[in-house]
């Protein structure tokens, strides 16, 4: 492989998917600010993720709804709100 083309924080991070808590270790170069405890014991970076192979329907066979940001429970209340200022 060619010197000086990797990125020097290439390093060993934890994977969580936040539909289903499902975490994986792996090596990544990706910017984060949390870090997690491991099962081996020692202190991981966090890259938190919103689907993984563990949820994404393609592998599961299954649809389902993933609101990982609670959009939907902020539209009901802002539309409830308004709804009821327009009576």
């Amino acid at each position: 492989m060619k010197d000086g083309i990797h990125p020097e924080n290439y390093r060993v991070v934890v994977f969580k998917d936040m539909s289903n808590d499902y975490m994986f270790l792996s090596r990544s170069c990706a910017a984060t600010k949390e870090s997690i405890k491991w099962e081996d014991g020692n202190e991981y970076p966090l890259v938190k993720l919103d689907i993984s192979h563990t949820s994404h329907p393609f592998y599961t066979g299954k649809m389902m709804l993933i609101d990982t940001a609670g959009r939907v429970d902020k539209f009901n209340k802002r539309y409830a709100r308004h709804n009821k200022d327009a009576k």
